[in-house]
Formats: structure tokens, sequence, C-alpha cells
């Protein structure tokens, strides 16, 4: 096998060197738990609510589904594959999938969620910016298409680097239970229940 680092359970990196084939000088950071999202295996087939982690994620503890806050009609959750520290989705708690579906209250609160979201960020993770947006159905790149779900990204100068675009890899420096928890902490702070 390649030369290997590693640091207890977390990600291995190998050098491709020692590898058959023709040596290409990159090492590969391995990130197993990926696998599910790429399969597709949380995802829900033809819309079904009942295999919907979205759909799930309020019934049990907010540690379990890395929850922040819960609203009426809509809660907020750090992503689970999150493209930056901190990436945060705001979710209704109806299973639909288009923006024009909602109700004015559930897009009301979405939008009031959103907000308060990028003040709970700002707060306890102070980023430069943010990045916005939903992604509506799969051909625009929502992972999870059968239920809207907003996206606030916090995004610092220099976050941006040669990872993702050669190596298709994203480096997050933080753990999504500890993030979890202090934003939610803020959260409280800020707007209590």
């Amino acid at each position: 096998m390649g030369q290997e680092q590693s640091q207890g359970d977390g990600p291995r990196i190998e050098s491709a060197a020692s590898f058959p084939g023709d040596p290409d000088g990159f090492q590969r950071l391995w990130t197993p738990h990926r696998a599910a999202y790429i399969s597709g295996d949380e995802k829900p087939e033809n819309g079904n609510s009942d295999q919907c982690p979205f759909c799930r994620a309020p019934h049990g503890a907010d540690d379990d589904g890395l929850i922040i806050a819960r609203g009426k009609t809509c809660f907020a959750l750090l992503n689970l594959y999150p493209y930056n520290s901190g990436h945060v989705l705001v979710c209704t708690y109806r299973h639909v999938s288009l923006y024009p579906d909602l109700s004015d209250a559930e897009r009301m609160e979405m939008g009031e969620m959103t907000s308060k979201v990028m003040q709970v960020l700002d707060s306890a993770m102070h980023p430069h910016g943010f990045n916005l947006g939903m992604n509506q159905g799969e051909v625009a790149g929502a992972g999870i298409a059968a239920h809207i779900h907003q996206h606030i990204v916090p995004r610092w100068g220099g976050d941006a680097n040669f990872f993702p675009i050669v190596a298709q890899v994203k480096a997050v420096p933080a753990i999504l239970g500890e993030t979890r928890a202090q934003l939610a902490t803020t959260w409280q702070e800020m707007f209590g229940a």
C-alpha cells in the first residue's frame, strides 16, 4: 500500500506512488462517510416522505438531527455534507418540493429563520459573507429534491482553495456536533426558544 498518514479513526491520506498503474503524484483523501450521499442511500424514492431525512430529523433529539432551532412551520439544521463549516439548512416540516408549493406562513418563516441563522452564524463564527440559495429539482442540483430547503453557507476570505477544484475534496475544520451545539447555544442567547 501507499505511504499512509492517519490520526486515529479519522480520514486516511495515502500516497499513490506505490499503487499499480502510472503514478500521478497525487495523494488520496479517503472519505467513506460520503458514500451514502453519493450512492443516494439517504434520498427519498419518488418523493416518499417516510424515507426523507428532513422529515425524520424533527422527530428525534436535536443533537441527533443536528437541529439548531425549531419554529412553527420550519426548522434549521446543519448540513450533514457541508460546503463549509456552519453550513445550515432551513427546512419546512411539511414535505413539499417547490417554492410555489409553500404556504404564506412557511414562506414567511423560512425567510425570517434564514435571517436569524445569518445573525447567529455572524455572532458565533464571524464569517466575512454568506451564500444563500435553493436548488429546485434534481437537475438544478438539489440533493434531496423532494423536500424544500434553503442553504445558508458562511464564507471567509481565503476559504476557497485548490482542494475542491483539483481534488474534489472539501476541508471542513469543525466537527458537526460541536458546531451544532455552538450555534444552538447562540440561537438561544439571541432569540430564546
